[in-house]
Protein backbone atom coordinates (compact mmCIF):
# COMPACT_ATOMS: atom_id res chain seq x y z
CA UNK A 1 0.00 0.00 0.00
CA UNK A 2 1.48 3.70 -1.17
CA UNK A 3 1.54 5.92 2.08
CA UNK A 4 1.40 9.74 0.83
CA UNK A 5 2.69 11.77 3.55
CA UNK A 6 5.12 14.60 3.73
CA UNK A 7 7.08 12.21 6.26
CA UNK A 8 6.26 8.83 8.38
CA UNK A 9 2.50 10.04 9.69
CA UNK A 10 1.60 9.99 13.12
CA UNK A 11 -1.82 11.40 12.07
CA UNK A 12 -4.18 8.54 11.23
CA UNK A 13 -6.92 8.74 9.12
CA UNK A 14 -9.61 10.30 10.23
CA UNK A 15 -12.14 8.61 8.07
CA UNK A 16 -10.68 5.62 5.77
CA UNK A 17 -13.00 4.78 2.73
CA UNK A 18 -13.52 1.46 2.70
CA UNK A 19 -15.36 0.16 -0.45
CA UNK A 20 -15.39 -3.79 -0.57
CA UNK A 21 -17.87 -4.16 -2.75
CA UNK A 22 -19.57 -3.10 -6.08
CA UNK A 23 -16.05 -1.28 -7.07
CA UNK A 24 -15.39 0.05 -10.77
CA UNK A 25 -12.20 -0.56 -12.71
CA UNK A 26 -10.46 2.50 -14.27
CA UNK A 27 -10.48 0.30 -17.63
CA UNK A 28 -14.51 0.64 -17.20
CA UNK A 29 -13.74 4.91 -18.06
CA UNK A 30 -12.62 5.80 -21.39
CA UNK A 31 -11.55 9.12 -19.77
CA UNK A 32 -8.87 8.52 -17.49
CA UNK A 33 -7.96 12.53 -16.68
CA UNK A 34 -7.17 13.34 -13.35
CA UNK A 35 -6.99 16.57 -11.66
CA UNK A 36 -4.95 16.46 -8.16
CA UNK A 37 -5.29 19.75 -6.96
CA UNK A 38 -2.99 20.43 -3.35
CA UNK A 39 -0.27 23.24 -2.51
CA UNK A 40 1.63 20.16 -0.40
CA UNK A 41 4.38 19.93 -3.45
CA UNK A 42 5.78 16.86 -1.74
CA UNK A 43 2.03 14.89 -1.31
CA UNK A 44 0.87 16.26 -4.67
CA UNK A 45 3.88 14.72 -6.37
CA UNK A 46 3.68 11.44 -4.39
CA UNK A 47 0.16 10.91 -5.12
CA UNK A 48 0.25 11.69 -8.97
CA UNK A 49 2.89 9.30 -9.38
CA UNK A 50 1.43 6.79 -7.39
CA UNK A 51 -2.08 7.26 -9.64
CA UNK A 52 -0.37 7.07 -12.86
CA UNK A 53 1.50 4.06 -12.10
CA UNK A 54 -2.34 3.09 -11.38
CA UNK A 55 -3.73 3.94 -15.01
CA UNK A 56 -4.81 7.32 -14.58
CA UNK A 57 -3.94 10.94 -16.91
CA UNK A 58 -2.71 13.28 -14.25
CA UNK A 59 -2.74 16.95 -14.58
CA UNK A 60 -1.46 18.95 -11.64
CA UNK A 61 -2.43 22.50 -9.77
CA UNK A 62 -1.35 23.37 -6.51
CA UNK A 63 -3.75 26.87 -6.48
CA UNK A 64 -7.37 27.39 -6.64
CA UNK A 65 -6.69 29.62 -9.73
CA UNK A 66 -4.67 27.44 -11.54
CA UNK A 67 -7.45 24.64 -10.82
CA UNK A 68 -10.25 26.97 -11.99
CA UNK A 69 -7.89 27.41 -15.05
CA UNK A 70 -7.85 23.58 -15.76
CA UNK A 71 -11.15 23.08 -15.29
CA UNK A 72 -12.52 25.68 -17.66
CA UNK A 73 -9.87 24.29 -20.38
CA UNK A 74 -10.08 20.66 -20.20
CA UNK A 75 -12.19 19.42 -17.60
CA UNK A 76 -11.61 16.06 -15.75
CA UNK A 77 -13.82 13.03 -15.14
CA UNK A 78 -11.44 12.74 -11.95
CA UNK A 79 -10.53 15.11 -9.10
CA UNK A 80 -8.78 14.88 -5.88
CA UNK A 81 -9.06 18.53 -4.41
CA UNK A 82 -7.81 19.63 -1.14
CA UNK A 83 -10.19 21.80 0.78
CA UNK A 84 -7.86 24.39 2.75
CA UNK A 85 -5.36 26.16 -0.44
CA UNK A 86 -2.73 29.14 0.37
CA UNK A 87 -4.98 31.19 -2.18
CA UNK A 88 -8.77 30.45 -0.73
CA UNK A 89 -11.04 27.29 -0.63
CA UNK A 90 -10.98 24.22 -2.97
CA UNK A 91 -14.82 24.13 -2.73
CA UNK A 92 -14.75 26.81 -5.61
CA UNK A 93 -13.29 24.05 -7.56
CA UNK A 94 -15.78 22.01 -6.81
CA UNK A 95 -18.90 23.99 -7.80
CA UNK A 96 -16.76 25.01 -10.90
CA UNK A 97 -16.69 21.26 -11.71
CA UNK A 98 -20.15 20.78 -11.39
CA UNK A 99 -21.03 23.47 -14.13
CA UNK A 100 -18.21 22.13 -16.52
CA UNK A 101 -18.36 18.21 -15.93
CA UNK A 102 -21.41 17.38 -13.84
CA UNK A 103 -20.33 13.77 -13.86
CA UNK A 104 -16.85 14.67 -12.12
CA UNK A 105 -16.17 11.96 -9.79
CA UNK A 106 -14.38 14.06 -7.42
CA UNK A 107 -12.96 13.22 -4.06
CA UNK A 108 -12.36 15.84 -1.31
CA UNK A 109 -8.77 15.96 0.67
CA UNK A 110 -9.67 17.41 4.23
CA UNK A 111 -7.75 18.16 7.59
CA UNK A 112 -9.04 18.00 11.24
CA UNK A 113 -10.96 21.24 11.82
CA UNK A 114 -12.54 21.08 7.88
CA UNK A 115 -15.32 18.46 8.20
CA UNK A 116 -18.20 20.39 7.95
CA UNK A 117 -16.94 21.76 4.72
CA UNK A 118 -15.68 18.15 3.46
CA UNK A 119 -20.05 17.62 3.77
CA UNK A 120 -20.79 20.76 1.86
CA UNK A 121 -18.55 19.97 -0.88
CA UNK A 122 -20.10 16.42 -0.87
CA UNK A 123 -23.28 18.23 -1.31
CA UNK A 124 -21.46 20.56 -4.19
CA UNK A 125 -21.00 16.92 -6.13
CA UNK A 126 -18.10 15.96 -4.93
CA UNK A 127 -18.42 12.15 -4.03
CA UNK A 128 -16.33 11.14 -1.21
CA UNK A 129 -13.90 13.20 1.12
CA UNK A 130 -10.69 11.93 3.05
CA UNK A 131 -8.77 12.87 5.88
CA UNK A 132 -5.27 13.75 5.17
CA UNK A 133 -2.24 12.16 4.78
CA UNK A 134 -4.19 10.26 2.25
CA UNK A 135 -3.73 6.57 0.60
CA UNK A 136 -3.14 6.05 -2.86
CA UNK A 137 -5.26 2.91 -2.48
CA UNK A 138 -8.28 4.67 -0.64
CA UNK A 139 -8.15 7.29 -2.87
CA UNK A 140 -8.65 4.94 -5.94
CA UNK A 141 -11.28 3.25 -4.19
CA UNK A 142 -13.28 6.27 -3.18
CA UNK A 143 -12.83 7.40 -7.10
CA UNK A 144 -13.63 4.23 -8.42
CA UNK A 145 -16.86 3.21 -6.23
CA UNK A 146 -19.87 2.04 -7.56
CA UNK A 147 -22.77 5.29 -7.38
CA UNK A 148 -24.84 2.12 -5.21
CA UNK A 149 -22.07 1.53 -2.98
CA UNK A 150 -21.82 3.35 0.00
CA UNK A 151 -18.42 3.48 3.00
CA UNK A 152 -18.83 1.35 5.70
CA UNK A 153 -18.14 2.23 8.86
CA UNK A 154 -15.24 2.06 10.29
CA UNK A 155 -15.27 -0.56 13.69
CA UNK A 156 -13.17 1.36 15.74
CA UNK A 157 -13.17 4.95 14.63
CA UNK A 158 -11.24 7.40 16.61
CA UNK A 159 -12.45 9.58 19.26
CA UNK A 160 -12.92 13.16 18.51
CA UNK A 161 -10.11 13.67 21.75
CA UNK A 162 -7.88 11.14 19.93
CA UNK A 163 -8.26 13.04 16.63
CA UNK A 164 -7.17 16.24 18.12
CA UNK A 165 -3.97 14.87 19.93
CA UNK A 166 -3.23 12.95 16.45
CA UNK A 167 -3.13 16.50 14.45
CA UNK A 168 -1.90 18.73 17.30
CA UNK A 169 1.14 16.59 17.30
CA UNK A 170 1.40 15.69 13.36
CA UNK A 171 1.47 20.03 13.59
CA UNK A 172 4.29 19.76 16.22
CA UNK A 173 5.98 17.49 14.24
CA UNK A 174 5.97 19.24 11.01
CA UNK A 175 7.27 22.53 12.98
CA UNK A 176 10.12 20.54 13.64
CA UNK A 177 9.18 19.80 17.42
CA UNK A 178 9.04 24.02 18.27
CA UNK A 179 6.36 24.78 20.82
CA UNK A 180 5.93 28.57 20.17
CA UNK A 181 5.49 28.20 16.10
CA UNK A 182 3.03 24.93 16.91
CA UNK A 183 1.18 27.37 19.10
CA UNK A 184 1.31 30.08 16.90
CA UNK A 185 0.18 28.24 13.77
CA UNK A 186 -2.69 25.95 16.39
CA UNK A 187 -3.55 29.34 17.55
CA UNK A 188 -3.41 27.99 20.71
CA UNK A 189 -1.81 29.16 24.24
CA UNK A 190 2.06 27.75 24.70
CA UNK A 191 1.75 26.55 28.31
CA UNK A 192 -1.92 24.92 27.03
CA UNK A 193 0.12 22.99 23.98
CA UNK A 194 2.66 22.09 26.51
CA UNK A 195 0.17 20.22 28.69
CA UNK A 196 -1.31 18.49 25.68
CA UNK A 197 2.70 17.42 24.46
CA UNK A 198 3.11 16.25 27.90
CA UNK A 199 0.12 13.97 28.11
CA UNK A 200 -0.37 10.38 26.44
CA UNK A 201 -2.35 10.18 23.98
CA UNK A 202 -6.28 9.22 24.72
CA UNK A 203 -8.32 6.40 23.64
Amino acid sequence: MVEISIQTPIYKLMRKTNFQTQQLNLSDFQDKSLLILDDDDPLRGRLSRAMEKKGFIVKEAKTVSEGLQVVKKTPPNFAVIDLRLEDGNGLDVVKELSKNRPDCRTVMLTGYGNLPTAVAAVKAGAIDYIAKPVDADDVESALLASPESKAKPPENPMSADRVKWEHIHRVFELCNRNVSETARRLKMHRRTLQRILSKRSPR
